[in-house]
């Protein structure tokens, strides 16, 4: 052991301290790192700082704005209400939903993409059924895990392996040579989740703030939590093509119309009212107050659709609620609710007041406003946020949880899932490199507008990416100073005159350890040749031992720095590293016997 290789390990057991202790933050001990790992001679700066050019990394930041693009079109919602709502009010349920879905996505292409995409969905869903996130990403990490153990393209730890195969003439694995290991590994592990869930959650739920009202709490502070009801515009009615500024509905009927749907059923929309709207046949108008007699509805070629949670639900992604108080000196305090001309300066609409603490009953247009009142209002989220910034007049009070899921670019929903289908055709068929892919699906629902660019940069969460820039370097810090050659060489001597399923096992545990500090792409390549030789010493067939390389380099489980995809999830779960070791370490000796069991019996010694 030379003296390069004892400075890198003694930095690389310093990092792996710092993590267990958690201080200081990760991205923080990632740039510690990049700063220590020229000054010890063994990197250069160019080789220390190159993984800010490696394309997996790259590939993750493109990622999170697709990721980014599926929440703003509302895509990951809907997802995430159809998992809720065949998980009933089941947390265990959800679970196995979710594990399946991301397993099956995974298999196709890249999981840490997976991933990224589905942690918005598995926040959102956590929300909708009051449990904690944690219990739903470290399963969302472990399902992108092991969807690299169902097929021969689903990682590249995979191909490497066939790769090297072909190289030693042999024939290459079958599409779905993985498949049989993979679901077996995947039930065990859809079944071990559920048992460690109470282990899973506790320290950090959900980071909404406590207290804080939704919408349906704030209609019902109004008033307005009854009497929501839906009116479709028929063919014939006097309300067509008219302002709904002249329709009187407000002033003759007492209706007040909240928003407009309009638009194929495909690609509905979603309009706030405002004074100037002309409505349209087909249109779909949100309304409270008391409706008329279905007869005088029918004159006014209206008719009930009638209104459910779930649809609430939806539009609120896309439009907003939110309260304005009249602050002292405001210029709003004694004018008349009809002349403050909110839906022209603002694009919001008044629908309720609070006086004095209390509902103010029916919106009248003559009611005059006082110091301390407050409005309801309605509009487009970022109208509403505009409110905020004339607090000349008012002051825009904190917004309703449904703000953190709105869905601002809801009609666009079609656009962002065939730019996930172009990014998903070009992995799978390998027509451009995944990274490539994942940026023609970024600018393709830049060009649709299913997201902006200020959007797309905040979207990248940097710590993320500078905690895997900042490990990268020690796989080729160990490589250059031999201590993985080294670590290779000492177990083939250790094992070597033992049996075939001891050095299965032996190999098994060598990858999966040498995974920990490096990337399973890197491990793959290092461990791949050694397992395909040690074969013929035994008078073995390669295959198996090829075959638990493949899975051990997928079996990641122990750290989150093991792979993207666990470092994908620590953030938004606010887990440890003492987690991962806790939850994966066991998991991965399940996989390990998994594979020293099975791999014999469908691939002969």
């Amino acid at each position: 052991m030379n003296a390069q290789l004892v400075i890198v390990l003694a930095l690389l057991v310093a990092a792996i301290v710092l993590f267990v202790i958690g201080r200081p933050r990760m991205d923080v001990v990632a740039l510690l790192v990049l700063v220590a790992l020229p000054l010890t001679g063994v990197l250069t700066v160019p080789e220390t700082l190159s993984g800010f050019a490696d394309p997996n990394v790259i590939l993750i930041a493109a990622l999170f704005v697709v990721g980014e693009g599926l929440t703003r079109t509302g895509v990951t919602y809907r997802i995430g209400d159809w998992l809720a709502a065949n998980a009933g009010s089941s947390g265990a349920r959800l679970l196995v939903l979710l594990m399946l879905a991301v397993a099956l996505l995974g298999s196709v292409m890249s999981s840490t993409g997976v991933v990224a995409i589905f942690v918005p969905v598995a926040l959102a869903v956590a929300k909708q059924l009051g449990t904690s996130s944690r219990q739903l990403l470290m399963p969302l990490s472990f399902a992108g895990l092991i969807s690299g153990m169902l097929t021969l393209i689903a990682t590249a730890p995979n191909l490497v392996v066939n790769a090297e195969l072909v190289r030693h003439g042999l024939e290459p694995f079958g599409f779905f040579a993985p498949t049989p290991f993979g679901l077996v590994v995947l039930v065990l592990g859809v079944g071990y989740l559920l048992l460690m869930r109470g282990r899973l959650g506790g320290d950090a739920e959900n980071s909404t703030a406590e207290g804080r009202r939704t919408i349906p709490d704030l209609l019902a502070a109004y008033g307005l939590d009854e009497g929501k009801e839906r009116l479709r515009v028929l063919p014939g009615s006097e309300l067509a093509d008219q302002r709904l500024a002249d329709s009187r509905l407000a002033t003759r009927y007492g209706i007040t119309v909240l928003n407009a749907e309009r638009g194929p059923q495909w690609q509905r929309s979603v309009v706030a009212a405002d004074a100037g709207l002309r409505l349209a046949v087909g249109d779909v108008i949100t309304v409270t107050g008391a409706l008329p007699p279905e007869a005088t509805l029918r004159d006014l070629g209206l008719e009930e659709v009638g209104i459910s949670t779930s649809k609430f639900t939806q539009i609120s992604r896309r439009l907003g609620i939110a309260e304005l108080l009249v602050p002292p000196n405001s210029a709003a305090a004694g004018a008349r609710i009809g002349d403050l001309d909110l839906e022209g300066t603002y694009q919001v609409t008044v629908i309720g007041v609070r006086h004095k603490g209390r509902p103010g009953g029916e919106l009248r247009p003559e009611q005059r406003l006082d110091v301390g009142d407050t409005l309801l209002v309605v509009g487009q989220w970022p109208a509403i946020q505009r409110v905020g910034g004339r607090a000349s007049r008012f002051v825009l009070l904190d917004t309703p949880e449904e703000a953190a899921e709105a869905a601002p670019a809801g009609s666009r929903w079609l656009y962002a899932v065939l730019s996930l289908l172009v990014m998903v055709v070009l992995m799978v068929t390998g027509a451009v490199p995944n990274v490539l892919a994942a940026l023609i699906a970024c600018l393709l629902m830049g060009a649709s507008g299913c997201i902006d660019m200020p959007t797309a940069y905040r979207a990248i969460h940097w710590p993320t990416l500078l905690l895997i820039v900042g490990m990268l370097p020690f796989a080729q810090a160990l490589e250059k100073t031999g201590g993985i050659d080294l670590a290779a060489q000492g177990l083939l001597s250790a094992v070597g005159g033992a049996g075939p399923r001891v050095v299965l096992a032996a190999i098994f545990v060598a990858t999966a350890a040498i995974g920990l500090f490096v990337s399973n792409t890197a491990t793959a390549v290092l461990m791949a040749p050694v397992a395909i030789a040690v074969a013929p010493q035994l008078g073995a067939s390669p295959y198996p031992f090829a075959m638990t390389v493949m899975l051990a380099a997928s079996a990641a489980f122990m750290t989150p720095i093991s792979s993207p995809v666990n470092t994908l999830v620590v953030e938004p779960g606010r887990y440890r590293f003492s987690d991962f070791v806790k939850i994966g370490t066991p998991f991965t000796l399940v996989v390990g016997l998994v594979s020293v069991l099975m791999v014999p019996l469908l691939l002969p010694l």
